[in-house]
């Protein structure tokens, strides 16, 4: 599985930009990808995803880094020896419609499939068959299983703020690791018990 994260300027693959991917096989974890670019001329820039990603305006503008184009690029080529490009992680919609964007914007060949593994499903699956409630936010009733939720019950502390692409795609990793196969990873979360089998 093709396991990746992006950090972008705002929420619209259309109009904002793509400021940096993180990436990982999930068949051979140390094969890893994580690259930085500069959004593309015109693209919206949201204070919010800001201050999400950590990127001040002036590094999203930073003329010293790669366009997002030739950051999508090698991307591309990067995952082009997997053996499973299937692009997996928490809301993979969202990657894959700004790395496709971006692709087309760079009039790139667009060659990776439409489906994608959500390790929000996986989560709240495996909450359900050990008999378990998946957590519900009442407000705007509807799951409350975010990245942090999905680490905590795979015994994983938070991810840290601000949020990182490798960071991000490194914590999906594990959590499809511990969610498919009841097996730890990474070395990063090696300490990090899984806690239905402790």
């Amino acid at each position: 599985m093709l396991i990746v994260d992006v950090e972008t300027s705002g929420l619209h693959p259309e109009k904002c930009s793509i400021l940096s991917i993180g990436a990982l096989d999930l068949e051979n974890p140390t094969r890893r990808f994580y690259g930085e670019c500069r959004i593309w001329d015109g693209a919206h820039i949201s204070e919010e995803s800001l201050t999400i990603n950590g990127f001040t305006e002036e590094q999203a503008k930073d003329v010293s880094k790669k366009s997002e184009a030739e950051l999508v690029t090698e991307f591309l080529e990067w995952s082009q020896h997997l053996s499973n490009r299937t692009i997996t992680g928490q809301n993979p919609s969202f990657d894959r419609d700004f790395l496709q964007s971006a692709a087309e914007r760079a009039k790139l060949s667009w060659d990776l499939a439409h489906r994608t593994i959500d390790t929000h499903t996986l989560a709240y699956m495996h909450i359900v068959k050990r008999g378990e409630k998946a957590p519900v936010d009442t407000q705007h009733r509807r799951s409350n299983l975010d990245l942090d939720a999905i680490l905590n019950y795979c015994g994983i502390p938070s991810e840290p703020m601000p949020h990182n692409a490798l960071t991000g795609a490194l914590s999906h990793a594990e959590v499809t690791s511990r969610l498919l196969y009841d097996k730890k990873l990474l070395p990063e979360f090696e300490q990090f018990d899984i806690p239905w089998k402790v």
